[in-house]
C-alpha cells in the first residue's frame, strides 16, 4: 500500500498466527458478497475458522440474499469484527454439500457458539446452507499510528 506509507524500511510482516487467532475468536465476521449485477451485500455472521484447512465456514437461511448472491457470483470477502486489528480474507464460497464434512464444520460451530448460545442445536444447523470459504489472499492491518506503516500484511493462499 505505498500511497499510504506502508512501504517503510521498519516494515515487519504480521504473522499469519496473529490473523489466524483473531478469525478463530471473533463472535462475529462480517461477510460480504456481490450479485452477478454487481451489487454488494455485507452481512455479520457467525462463522468458524479452521487455521488446518485454512477454510471458513459460515450457514444462512436457503433464501437469503447471501446464498442468491454465492449461487450468481461465488467471490465473497469475510472480515473480523475489530476495525483496529482488522483481518480480511478474499476467496470462493461453495455449499458444503458432504454430509461428513457438514458434520464435521457443526461440530466445530457449536463448540465455538454454543456456550454462548445454550439453545443451539445441530438440527438448526443442519435445516441452514453451509458455506465453506477457501481463501485466496488475506490482508492485515493494524490500525495504530505506531504500527499501520510497519506492519500491514498481505497473504496469498495456493
Amino acid at each position: 500500500m505505498p500511497d499510504y506509507g506502508v512501504d517503510t524500511e521498519a516494515w515487519e510482516p504480521v504473522p499469519w498466527s496473529w490473523a489466524a487467532e483473531r478469525l478463530a475468536s471473533a463472535r462475529n465476521l462480517w461477510v460480504v458478497t456481490a450479485s452477478s449485477k454487481g451489487r454488494p451485500h455485507a452481512m455479520p455472521v457467525w462463522g468458524v475458522w479452521d487455521d488446518e484447512e485454512h477454510r471458513f465456514m459460515f450457514s444462512c437461511g436457503p433464501h437469503a440474499r447471501k446464498a442468491r448472491n454465492l449461487a450468481a457470483n461465488p467471490s465473497v470477502v469475510v472480515a473480523g469484527e475489530d476495525t483496529v486489528e482488522c483481518v480480511s480474507i478474499e476467496g470462493v464460497a461453495a455449499p458444503v454439500r458432504d454430509e461428513a464434512r457438514r458434520e464435521r464444520w457443526i461440530d466445530l460451530y457449536l463448540e465455538k457458539y454454543q456456550p454462548l448460545s445454550p439453545d443451539l442445536t445441530p438440527e438448526f444447523l443442519r435445516d441452514t446452507l453451509m458455506f465453506e470459504v477457501v481463501p485466496e489472499r488475506a490482508f492485515g492491518i493494524i490500525e495504530r499510528e505506531n504500527a499501520f506503516a510497519e506492519r500491514a500484511t498481505r497473504w496469498r493462499f495456493e
